[in-house]
């Protein structure tokens, strides 16, 4: 009979360890490197400069007349990776002091074109995606 204590004295103490070990697991965390912070920073930087250009009220009248309507601009916008972001708005900086509001339109009609054509959107009737 003693015998069956003590095994049932042990399964238990067993059991309990098994249980604390089962609560207290690893927990790991790293340092955020600046380097993250900043690109996470300049890529939101650099969204809010595009959509705030779509802001503009001769941007959005030429979108109208392209047939582009401005709040499918906008969440396109939101949309693009911040890669496409940051490439868009590399090109905005090179067009001409003074601004080249057609150029800007053109560039994001090709953007919209674009994603049309990989079935992202279906902005265009005339745009038939990639299959």
């Amino acid at each position: 009979m003693r015998f069956h204590h003590s095994i049932k004295k042990f399964a238990s103490l067993l059991l309990a360890a098994s249980f604390l070990g089962a609560q207290i697991a690893p927990v790991q965390a790293g340092m955020v490197g600046t380097a993250q912070v900043l690109a996470a920073e300049q890529g939101r930087m650099d969204r809010h400069r595009l959509a705030s250009l779509l802001e503009r009220e001769d941007l959005q009248h030429r979108l109208s007349a392209l047939g582009v309507d401005v709040q499918d601009a906008r969440n396109r916008v939101a949309n693009l990776t911040d890669a496409e972001v940051a490439r868009i708005n590399q090109h905005i900086t090179e067009l001409p002091a003074g601004g080249d509001v057609l150029g800007v339109v053109v560039l994001i009609f090709i953007v919209f074109i674009i994603t049309d054509a990989i079935g992202v959107t279906d902005i265009f009737p005339f745009v038939h995606p990639i299959k």
